[in-house]
């Protein structure tokens, strides 16, 4: 691993692994998948390779970089996709090579531009993630429809969603030779989802979305990679979460709640036992927003989370 000033403090990512999921389809899973902690991945073909996504740290980064150079066999990286603008998939694009062509959806491009975490980071969250030496990059090429790469012997097929889901320029990555789809965010096996910049009717419609693909594995953003038998059990419980989000927040905009009242009033049933509850918190405000016609306010999302745990959300990156 490259070396990096970093003060560590049990950040995990030597659990961090690059896990050969399907013939030179390779998905980097970092546990536990928490606050700042994604799952990236890369693509093999005959003439080079395709990186999906990057990571929030430069340490992260960097072991990333490093075990991809261990099974490259030296081919060049010429293209990276972002499957969405959050800075935990997106954060470490400038420790990509110069000649490495990012790519990403107009619209995400626009999320990256606009966020200034890496300048302000925001008081919610503690310990501040070690970023170390990342700035922001943006897509050099930005899509708004379906787009194939040809790395030499295969294909690989960027398709943007289309509407709001996680966000605004949330797109997929199919690699149809070994029907493998990295879905990003749009799913969260394990975890408690997260929808603040997105739309919790559009989190429900990405499902059949992603179903559509009949594919034999998705790598998620966070979490364990779901093979197709049990795709349908994950796109089920998210279904009946989100649907319990736009349900509870129908009740609050009834009795003339607050988004925190809704949920300090809400039984998480199930949801409760998923890691990072608080989110729900979030998705409630994004429920709101939607209801209303409108747009969510991050901060006001992100204090209402820290109300309702009665702390600061903790990180581990």
């Amino acid at each position: 691993m490259s070396e990096v000033d970093y003060p560590g403090d049990g950040c995990g990512v030597e659990d961090a692994e690059l896990i050969e999921v399907a013939d030179g389809v390779h998905a980097w899973i970092q546990p536990d998948g928490t606050w700042w902690i994604n799952n990236a991945g890369y693509i093999s073909g005959d003439d080079f390779g395709i990186l999906v996504d990057t990571s929030s740290t430069e340490l992260r980064t960097r072991a990333f970089l490093d075990a991809v150079a261990g099974v490259s066999g030296g081919k060049p990286l010429r293209y990276a996709i972002n499957t969405h603008h959050h800075g935990d998939h997106t954060f470490g694009n400038s420790l990509l090579p110069a000649e490495t062509v990012l790519i990403g959806h107009g619209n995400m491009r626009a999320g990256l531009l606009a966020d200034r975490t890496l300048e302000q980071f925001p008081p919610y969250f503690s310990p501040r993630p070690h970023f170390g030496a990342v700035t922001r990059r943006l897509p050099d090429l930005t899509i708004s429809t379906a787009t194939e790469l040809h790395p030499g012997g295969r294909q690989v097929h960027v398709v943007p969603v289309g509407f709001t889901a996680h966000t605004e320029g949330d797109v997929g990555i199919w690699i149809p030779d070994v029907r493998v789809l990295f879905a990003g965010d749009l799913l969260f096996p394990g975890h408690t989802p997260m929808i603040m910049a997105g739309s919790p009717s559009g989190a429900i419609r990405v499902l059949d979305w992603i179903a559509s693909f009949g594919a034999e594995l998705v790598v998620a953003g966070h979490g364990l990679p779901v093979a197709a038998d049990g795709l349908p059990g994950i796109l089920d419980q998210h279904r009946r979460y989100y649907e319990f989000v736009l349900e509870q927040a129908r009740r609050g905009v009834a009795d003339g709640l607050t988004q925190l009242e809704v949920a300090q009033t809400a039984d998480l049933g199930e949801y409760g036992e998923l890691p990072d509850p608080e989110r729900f918190v979030l998705n409630v405000h994004s429920a709101y927003a939607e209801l209303a016609g409108g747009s969510t306010d991050r901060a006001a999302a992100l204090a209402d989370a820290v109300a309702w745990l009665g702390r600061p959300i903790r990180t581990k990156a």
